[in-house]
């Protein structure tokens, strides 16, 4: 059997596109899964130690810290040998539980080791430690890179703040607008977006086998473990705890961040087509890197491969994201298994999406605006400004304007500059509208945005 690497892993995050999403393994890879679930079970029993249970009371609080390092200091051979463990467990959390008890033999503090996971299942684990690497992975990567391409792209917008730029509706030519305006439009969606992903709140459960603390209440019924989950999960593990569950988190607002997520892809995927577009129209040209080349059999090619390689992970992204969302609110009575092998693959999209917004940043970096291309295009559309015509004409009481100027554009054949200067002339107007309506140009007929 070949040994696994970039060149023999079946999906394409872990071999081709590997050096752009690698930093996502400290989150979603098997070891970070592992790693996060010894922090749950290392800090859960710290809470018991202050809460303080009397038969933890003689536990030294010195030994905290060196506990915390079973985490902080987790190593490959330590994930090993949860591995070798979960051989005879056939049981992944409980693997991390026997991990930390030997761990704990060793700190000198094996007596107390029977409070590691006291009174908890797995899923007080999982749905701990699984929220925590989202919550981790958005706020290190996701955050600063979707933010890097909002800085970009408001850069951009400012850049060609005063470019006007033929609009196409339904794929014709329509009333002008300016470049930087449009490129402002992604700007604001994606930063409502971003912002609505920011409220979200970070869901955890954490109440025993089915939610009620049932072996908690039974062993220690003077402690109100409802305050203590409450305390232990949203100001030490920084989540925020369901109040009333079944053995699983409910995963809504799990489902809620994905659809977030796939929202701000979808914007990009309107984005990379519009990018892509302009650029098939010659409005932008693109940087040549020396050696690359844009097509096997055609040498002149410049491809916007850029955009095209982030609208095809923001779709695989976006595919996953929904099945995700969908399927893991869903759960049989109290629990069933799906959702755990389903949330292994969280990170699967995740990697799809920072490969997207690298190929984004990529692509926006690569191009040169062409303002010859841009401003022929105006000069061959004269017809747009009609809208302009017809408009002013109406606040003059001018009979029927807009028939006037249908007759005059709707036709199947070019309409410039001298067309639209002899109609204006033939107008029976005052000379100071005339010269209003000789000012209106595919150049300057371009409205007022602030942004």
């Amino acid at each position: 059997m070949m040994e696994l690497s970039e060149l023999t892993a079946i999906s394409p995050v872990d071999g081709r596109y590997r050096s752009k999403c690698e930093v996502l393994a400290d989150y979603f890879s098997e070891f970070a899964l592992i790693r996060y679930r010894v922090m749950v079970e290392v800090e859960y029993f710290i809470a018991l130690c202050e809460l303080p249970l009397p038969q933890l009371a003689d536990v030294d609080a010195s030994a905290f810290e060196g506990l915390r390092d079973l985490y902080r200091d987790f190593s490959e051979a330590d994930a090993l040998r949860v591995k070798e463990i979960e051989k005879t467990t056939n049981h992944d959390v409980k693997a991390v539980e026997y991990l930390v008890k030997e761990k704990m033999e060793q700190l000198g503090i094996g007596a107390h080791k029977e409070f590691v996971h006291f009174g908890l299942t797995s899923q007080d684990i999982n749905n701990t430690a699984i929220p925590s690497t989202l919550r981790d992975a958005t706020n290190d990567v996701y955050y600063p890179l979707i933010e890097q391409l909002v800085a970009k792209l408001t850069a951009l917008s400012k850049e060609w703040e005063e470019i006007p730029l033929l609009a196409h509706t339904h794929g014709q030519p329509a009333s002008p607008t300016k470049l930087g305006k449009e490129i402002c439009v992604f700007v604001e969606r994606l930063n409502k977006q971003i912002a609505l992903s920011r409220a979200i709140p970070s869901p955890a459960k954490f109440g025993g086998a089915t939610g009620n603390f049932n072996a908690h209440v039974a062993a220690y019924p003077g402690i109100d473990w409802i305050e203590f989950a409450n305390r232990f999960v949203n100001d030490i593990l920084h989540l925020e705890r369901s109040q009333v569950t079944t053995q699983i988190e409910h995963y809504d607002n799990i489902a809620a961040i994905l659809d977030n997520f796939k929202r701000i892809n979808t914007i990009l995927i309107d984005l990379c087509r519009d990018m892509w577009t302009y650029i098939s129209m010659e409005y932008f040209k693109q940087k040549i890197k020396a050696g690359e080349v844009g097509s096997s059999a055609m040498p002149h090619k410049v491809n916007p491969i850029d955009f095209e390689n982030a609208e095809g992970n923001l779709g695989v992204a976006n595919a996953v994201f929904e099945h995700l969302s969908s399927k893991l609110p869903i759960s049989r009575m109290q629990r069933d298994l799906t959702d755990s092998t389903v949330l292994r693959n969280i990170g699967v999209p995740m990697a799809h999406t920072v490969i997207a917004f690298k190929s984004i940043l990529k692509g926006m970096d690569k191009l040169i605006i062409n303002l010859d291309a841009i401003n022929e295009d105006l000069e061959h559309n004269w017809a747009v400004v009609a809208e302009g015509i017809q408009t002013i004409l109406r606040r003059e009481a001018y009979p029927n304007p807009y028939e006037a100027l249908k007759a005059l554009t709707r036709t199947n054949k070019p309409i410039t500059e001298a067309d639209i200067k002899a109609f204006i002339e033939g107008l029976d107007v005052p000379a100071g509208v005339k010269e209003e309506l000789r000012r209106l140009s595919p150049q300057t007929y371009t409205g007022v945005c602030k942004y």
